[in-house]
């Protein structure tokens, strides 16, 4: 029997939140080691983490004697060895139209606003949120405009994608950061439905292993 998948994550990282995600959409089971990125300067950046990925960011997904890293990397292994739930469109358009709109926010948004960046920008507080604030909007921005033309239900038509599944973690962030997310309507009445489906209920961070007890769903 093969050894279970290992998912190396943080729970209030979005691009580990992605893969939890798919991974409760197709029902796998697997090891969760937790990466605490803040405390004692970051685990992220110990010696026994870094030999799995030399960035020095999670997630990370062991599989074998194979770490794969990367958010949308390991989203397309699973995809392709768990073939259930697929969230790749199969249409070539619908499928373009749903990576478009995943890179907004994995390529565009998050990489910009995520810890490192912002400790880079300022060591103020105020500086680091307004520098959030300011692409999260612009990111949030974008894909409100774009998917006027593809949302059905979800974010492109009414099955769940690879856009969604990089969408509902980005919102955590704009909470944070305080983004008006009354500016976008339709990105808010998608998250909305998507947040009542189990799979993104057991991936929020609020329910990970490594989640202060003080920041648990009650």
């Amino acid at each position: 029997m093969a050894a279970k998948p290992i998912l190396y994550s943080y729970f209030r990282s979005s691009a580990s939140w992605r893969v939890r995600i798919v991974l409760a959409l197709k029902g796998i089971d697997y090891e969760y080691r937790a990466v605490n990125l803040v405390k004692d300067g970051g685990h992220q950046k110990k010696d026994e983490f870094t030999a799995l990925n030399p960035m020095g960011q999670v997630p990370v997904l062991v599989v074998g004697d194979v770490a794969i890293s990367q958010s949308l990397a390991i989203i397309d292994y699973l995809e392709d060895v768990y073939p259930n739930n697929p969230i790749t469109p199969r249409d070539p358009i619908k499928k373009a139209q749903a990576r478009a709109l995943a890179e907004v926010i994995a390529a565009g948004t998050q990489p910009i606003q995520n810890l490192s960046v912002l400790r880079k920008v300022s060591d103020k507080p105020e500086g680091q949120a307004e520098w959030a604030n300011f692409w999260i909007d612009r990111g949030f921005g974008a894909y409100e405009k774009m998917v006027q033309a593809t949302a059905g239900k979800y974010s492109v038509g009414d099955e769940v994608t690879i856009a969604d599944v990089c969408l509902v973690p980005q919102l955590y962030n704009a909470k944070r950061f305080k983004v008006d997310m009354s500016k976008f309507p339709t990105v808010t009445r998608i998250i909305n439905a998507l947040s009542e489906l189990d799979a993104f209920k057991a991936a929020s961070p609020e329910v990970q292993p490594d989640c202060p007890e003080e920041l648990r769903a009650k």
